[in-house]
């Protein structure tokens, strides 16, 4: 999956606290461990006598442009499901080891529910 992509939805899913934590440690973590990809540059070469008549012609590519806002909606579900699977192990993590850092704080160390 993209990294830009990545990071995008994760700024939308992200609102404060240990959620908001794990998706940047897991938006940096997927950042430092994928390449991204370079977008395609088109150049045109103009002469005198086409730029008169013919418009430059770009490429689209399937990335909306950087200015563009995000849309989750656009996701298919398989790249939904990648997401998740990238994204659960972390964040499961930091959730465990927040809840371990509040019964440590509170002097609880065990769960009494288990």
């Amino acid at each position: 999956m993209d990294p830009v992509l990545l990071q995008q939805f994760l700024g939308l899913v992200a609102d404060g606290g240990a959620v908001a934590q794990a998706a940047h440690a897991a938006s940096a973590a997927t950042a430092a461990t994928t390449t991204s990809a370079v977008s395609p540059v088109t150049a045109s070469a103009t002469s005198t006598a086409a730029s008169a008549t013919t418009p430059a012609k770009t490429s689209r590519t399937s990335t909306p442009p950087p200015g563009a806002p995000f849309d989750p909606h656009t996701l298919t579900d398989f790249q939904l499901d990648e997401l998740t699977h990238k994204l659960i192990g972390r964040i499961t993590r930091l959730v465990r080891t927040e809840l371990r850092l509040d019964r440590e704080r509170i002097g609880r160390l065990r769960d009494p529910r288990h």
